[in-house]
C-alpha cells in the first residue's frame, strides 16, 4: 500500500479512505501529508465492502449498510461522525494484520482504569466502547491503553465535550482530565459489578444526614415513601408498634402480622385529683376497617378523651360523669374527620374503652367491642369482664336467640351495633363503677387480643403474675400471645395497676371527722362489686 496514505486512524485504529479528513468512528482530525494528494494508488487491492456487522448485544445504534462508496458520494466531504443517521458503515483497507496495531496517539492524554467486565474480561474504560466488536481486542492491546480510541476534537472552552460515542451525545471527561462536575458521572458499564483493580471494594452507601437509616440494611437512606434507597426494605411505619410506660400504666399496640398498617391507637396518662391523690388514664380505640381513615379516628379518639379526662378530672368531676363526656369528646372528634359532601364515602368510625383508676375506684367505659377485664393478684380469685360488647354476637346472647359459644362461632359475631362516627345510629356510651376490695390489674384492649383469650379466666392466665409490678412487661406478653395464635387484626391492650386503700381506723366512740362532703355520686349504669 501506499506509504504517504495513512491506512487506520491513527487514535482509534479505524480504517480509512483515501481522501479522509476526519475519523468515521472517532472524529478523529486527519492531518494529510504533503503527499497524501499524489497521484499513486494502493499497491493492495481493496476488498469488497464487508456485511453489516449485528447491532452489539444489549442494544446500540444501528450502522446503515453503505450505499455508495465515498469517493462516490463526494470525497470533498468529510465523513460523517459515527452515531449519525446519514453515516455509512466503514470499508476495511488492506489485510488486517497491517491496522490492527495502531500508532501512538496523536495527543494522548490520561486514561482512566480499565475496569473489569463478567468472567475477567477487561472492558474500555466509561466513553470508549467499541460498537463494532464485544469480543476481547486485538493480543497485547487491552482496552484503555494504546489501542484505545482518544476523545474527539475539544468542543468550545466554555463548555463541556460532546461526545458521539454516547447515547444522546452526552458530555464526556473535561479536557485535562477534570473531575466531573456535581451532579455529572460517567457512562458506567451495567454489567460491571466490580471495583477497579487495585481499589478497595465500594461500602454501602450511607444514610443522609438527618435522614432515617434502614431497618435492614443498616446503611440506606429511606425515602419519602418508607423504603430505603439502598436494599428497597419497606419500613416499619411509626404506628406499626407503640409501648408507651408510666409509673402506673403501660401500653402496648401492634400493627399485626395480616393487616398493612395499624388501625388502633391507645392513650395512657396519669393526673393528680383535688386531695392530692393520684389519677390513672388508659384510653384504647379501634378503627372500622371497613370505614374510611380508620386509623385517624381511632386517633383522634383516643386523644380527645384523654385530654377530656385530664381537663375534668382535676378539677373535682366525679370519674363517671368525666368517663361520659369523654367519650362524648372522642365521638365529636371521629365526626369532625368525615368527608364534606354526606355519602362521598363511609364516615371514619371506630370503637372505644376506657379506664380510670382514682379514689379507690374503678371507672370504665366503651362504646363498641372493645374490653375491660379484671384480673386480680390472687389468682385462687376470680376474674371478670367488665365491658359488654355492642356486637351482633353479644345481643343475640342478650335476647336468649343462642348461646355464646354459638353466638361467636357465627361470621356475623363482630359486627358491632355501636360505634363513634358521623353515622352512628346512635350514641349510648356505656359507664360503670366498681369498686374493687383486693388488689388487681385491669386489661384494656382491643378484640386483636380478646379474640385469642376471651373469656376472663384464659386472660387471667395469659397475663403474668407480676403484672401489677410491671405492667409493661404484662402488656408484651399479651401481645406476644395473640401474636403467637396469628396476629390477625392489631393488638392493642393497657395493663392498669389496681392497689385498694386501706380504710382510716378511728377509735371506738369517737365522732366521724369533719370537712367538705364528697360530692354526690350520680346515677351509674352498673355498680358491680369485683
Amino acid at each position: 500500500m501506499s506509504m504517504h496514505r495513512l491506512s487506520g486512524c491513527p487514535s482509534c485504529a479505524e480504517p480509512l479512505e483515501e481522501g479522509d479528513r476526519f475519523c468515521g468512528l472517532c472524529g478523529y482530525a486527519l492531518t494529510p501529508s504533503s503527499a497524501a494528494v499524489s497521484t499513486d494508488h494502493p499497491t493492495v487491492p481493496i476488498p469488497p465492502a464487508p456485511p453489516t456487522p449485528p447491532a452489539p448485544p444489549g442494544g446500540g445504534y444501528a450502522i446503515p449498510a453503505p450505499a455508495a462508496s465515498h469517493a462516490a458520494s463526494g470525497a470533498g466531504e468529510p465523513a460523517p461522525g459515527w452515531g449519525s443517521v446519514a453515516a455509512a458503515a466503514p470499508t476495511l483497507v488492506g489485510d488486517p494484520a497491517d491496522w490492527a496495531a495502531a500508532p501512538a496517539p496523536h495527543r494522548p492524554e490520561q486514561e482512566p482504569e480499565p475496569r473489569p467486565g463478567p468472567a475477567g474480561t477487561p472492558y474500555p474504560a466509561p466513553g470508549h466502547e467499541n460498537p463494532y466488536d464485544t469480543g476481547t481486542p486485538p493480543e497485547g492491546i487491552p482496552w484503555g491503553a494504546a489501542g484505545s480510541p482518544a476523545p474527539a476534537p475539544q468542543g468550545p472552552a466554555d463548555g463541556p465535550e460532546t461526545r458521539h460515542d454516547r447515547p444522546g451525545g452526552d458530555p464526556g471527561t473535561p479536557a485535562g482530565a477534570t473531575p466531573w462536575s456535581t451532579g455529572e458521572a460517567p457512562y458506567e458499564n451495567p454489567y460491571d459489578s466490580a471495583p477497579p483493580a487495585g481499589a478497595a471494594p465500594a461500602a454501602a452507601p450511607g444514610p443522609t444526614p438527618g435522614g432515617k437509616t434502614c431497618v435492614a440494611c443498616r446503611a440506606g437512606h429511606v425515602d419519602t415513601d418508607g423504603y430505603c434507597e439502598h436494599c428497597g426494605h419497606a419500613q416499619p411505619r411509626e404506628r406499626d408498634h407503640v409501648e408507651e410506660e408510666l409509673g402506673s400504666v403501660a401500653a402496648v399496640s401492634d400493627r399485626g402480622l395480616r393487616h398493612h398498617r395499624n388501625e388502633d391507637s391507645f392513650a395512657v396518662s396519669a393526673t393528680a385529683l383535688p386531695d392530692g391523690s393520684a389519677a390513672t388514664v388508659a384510653v384504647v380505640c379501634d378503627g372500622v376497617s371497613s370505614a374510611s381513615r380508620p386509623d385517624d379516628a381511632s386517633a383522634a379518639a383516643a386523644a380527645a378523651a384523654n385530654e377530656a379526662l385530664l381537663e375534668a378530672l382535676p378539677r373535682g368531676a366525679h370519674p363517671q360523669e368525666a368517663m361520659h363526656e369523654a367519650i362524648l369528646a372522642a365521638a365529636a372528634a371521629v365526626d369532625a374527620l368525615a368527608p364534606e359532601v354526606p355519602g362521598a364515602q363511609n364516615a371514619p368510625a371506630c370503637t372505644l374503652v376506657g379506664a380510670v383508676v382514682s379514689g379507690g375506684l374503678l371507672t370504665i367505659g366503651w362504646v363498641g367491642d372493645s374490653r375491660a377485664y379484671w384480673v386480680p393478684d390472687d389468682r385462687a380469685a376470680l376474674p371478670r369482664r367488665l365491658t359488654e360488647d355492642d356486637s351482633w354476637a353479644a345481643q343475640m346472647v342478650a335476647a336468649g336467640l343462642m348461646g355464646e359459644a354459638e353466638a361467636y362461632a357465627d361470621a356475623r359475631a363482630h359486627a358491632i351495633t355501636g360505634w363513634l362516627g358521623a353515622d352512628a345510629y346512635e350514641l349510648e356510651p356505656h359507664t360503670a363503677i366498681f369498686k374493687p376490695d383486693h388488689p388487681g390489674v385491669v386489661v384494656v384492649c382491643t378484640d386483636g387480643l380478646w379474640n385469642y383469650a376471651e373469656s376472663a379466666r384464659e386472660m387471667a392466665q395469659v397475663l403474668p403474675v407480676d403484672a401489677a409490678v410491671r405492667p409493661l412487661h404484662g402488656a408484651q406478653v399479651l401481645v406476644g400471645h395473640a401474636l403467637d395464635g396469628g396476629g390477625h387484626d392489631n393488638i392493642t391492650v393497657a395493663v392498669v395497676p389496681f392497689a385498694t386503700q386501706p380504710e382510716r381506723e378511728r377509735e371506738p366512740g369517737s365522732a366521724p371527722e369533719t370537712g367538705t362532703a364528697a360530692p354526690a355520686e350520680p346515677e351509674v349504669e352498673a355498680r358491680p362489686q369485683v
